[in-house]
């Protein structure tokens, strides 16, 4: 926990005759116990359980069971899981990453089909391959299919009756035993029936020799990719990833569940996260636009670095700067990417500062690069980016020179009189990082418009690009008279 360190310490030239500001240091130093993001050991690369099936066959809906929340999003209608998105669980004390794929249908066209190709594919990754066939239906053509794929692939296949619900259920599950990859396992996914000896099975299926560790202490740093439907996050991540790791289409919301990926840019590894495009407020989204919001948000809050893409072709909507909100909101570093850069002509940039320059005034500080996912054109801009806003997330500010450039400050530019008397900064320190939390001991209120002037020259003088900061105060009550 970095939160305070040596806050109390650094104090000691600072005189306060009634010990206030001391007090006040040490309740700051034992606040938040909790780690801070992007602190603690990363798992690294567990051992990878696919779950593949024909669509609609409960697939989701046992992902949920496994990991013990509602995560996946499940809604009884076919094809909302789309891309291959991973969650880690445990199961007797045994971690592994399960991946939920889309519905896998040999037979589809356009949009299943390209669903089905990432189904595949989670299975040639995966080291074990749980098959979820839905007993109440019995084995159908698309079963036969997949299930013809999966015996060549020689991976260990654990073969789940998914929909058993009573025992009469479980003698018709036999039936299931004609495709050939050993005995189906009877589960009920929606009511957890079972549940737990099939995780035995899994687990017992898995490779026994533990994985290797992958990038350094704390682990990879994480990356959302947020925007509105249709501006380009999941072109992006497959240009940065090097192959077509998400689906894309002209459609928007193609992206439904928040998805990860290791890259390696410049010699570091990022675990870059897709996240399904914020279409409007939330009270207005219904049905899996609702869940999908849901975890675009949680997946920003386990984010350290925000990459906002906007499309540069189009005017600045409310969305964007919604979204824009929602990440000032989470405190997390970000950066604004302008994409589509390839279809802006000269007329189009110039509007477009000019509504940089109006709408975005609030948020001068946040690094900007102007990309296009489609072509590649300055995608390399990215890394320098990330890296710099990463950097002044995590930036401390020693205490000693922190107040010597307040003093300057306050004595060249005092602050406005308030109630006949002219408010004084008694000391101050940088509380915490990630993100960067400063704290004014004061004698007296400031004004929003003398904070806001503190925090632009603070973040002026000591960095701070690409990360937000937050200027707070600790007015020292009027002493009682005796």
């Amino acid at each position: 926990m970095r939160q305070g360190m040596d806050v109390a310490g650094e104090y000691d030239d600072y005189a306060d005759d009634d010990g206030w500001i001391e007090a006040e240091l040490s309740g700051l130093t034992g606040e938040g116990a909790e780690a801070e993001p992007g602190e603690g050991p990363d798992s690294g690369p567990l051992p990878v359980v696919a779950v593949v099936g024909r669509p609609n066959v409960g697939k989701s809906t046992l992902v949920n069971r496994i990991i013990g929340r509602r995560e996946a999003v499940v809604e009884d209608v076919p094809g909302v899981t789309r891309d291959r998105v991973t969650y880690e669980a445990t199961w007797r004390g045994r971690r592994f990453t399960l991946v939920d794929t889309g519905g896998w249908d040999p037979d589809a066209s356009g949009m299943a089909l390209r669903i089905a190709e990432q189904a595949q594919i989670a299975a040639e990754l995966a080291d074990v391959i749980l098959f979820v066939v839905d007993a109440s239906v019995g084995v159908t053509d698309s079963d036969e299919a997949v299930g013809a794929v999966l015996r060549r692939s020689g991976k260990p296949v654990v073969l789940a009756a998914n929909k058993v619900d009573n025992q009469q259920m479980e003698l018709e599950a036999a039936g299931l035993w004609s495709l050939g990859l050993g005995e189906p396992y009877p589960v009920s996914a929606l009511h957890g029936r079972a549940s737990g000896d099939l995780l035995d099975i899994v687990l017992d299926a898995l490779p026994s020799t533990p994985p290797q560790t992958f990038g350094g202490q704390g682990g990879p740093r994480r990356v959302a990719l947020l925007g509105r439907p249709n501006v380009g996050k999941s072109s992006l991540l497959n240009r940065v990833a090097g192959e077509e790791r998400v689906l894309v289409d002209p459609m928007a919301g193609t992206t439904r569940d928040p998805v990860d990926e290791l890259v390696e840019l410049g010699g570091r590894t990022y675990r870059f996260i897709d996240t399904a495009g914020i279409r409007r407020r939330d009270r207005e989204l219904k049905g899996a636009d609702f869940y999908a919001a849901m975890r675009t948000r949680a997946a920003l809050e386990r984010s350290e670095v925000a990459v906002v893409l906007i499309d540069a072709s189009e005017v600045l909507t409310e969305q964007d700067l919604r979204i824009i909100g929602l990440v000032i909101e989470s405190g997390r570093a970000m950066v604004v990417a302008f994409n589509k850069w390839d279809m802006v002509d000269e007329d189009r940039r110039y509007y477009l500062e000019k509504e940089i320059d109006r709408q975005l005034v609030r948020t001068p500080w946040a690094l900007r690069v102007n990309i296009s996912a489609k072509t590649g054109r300055h995608v390399e801009k990215l890394t320098p980016a990330i890296e710099r806003a990463l950097e002044s997330w995590g930036t401390r500010v020693p205490t000693a020179r922190l107040n010597q450039f307040l003093t300057d400050l306050v004595h060249a530019t005092p602050p406005p009189v308030r109630g006949g008397k002219q408010p004084k900064i008694l000391f101050a320190t940088q509380a915490s990082t990630e993100p960067p939390k400063f704290v004014l001991f004061t004698s007296g209120f400031l004004e929003e418009t003398y904070r806001r002037f503190l925090e632009r020259r603070i973040r002026e003088e000591f960095g701070f690009a690409g990360s937000p900061i937050e200027v707070t105060m600790k007015i020292r009550e009027k002493r009682k008279k005796k």
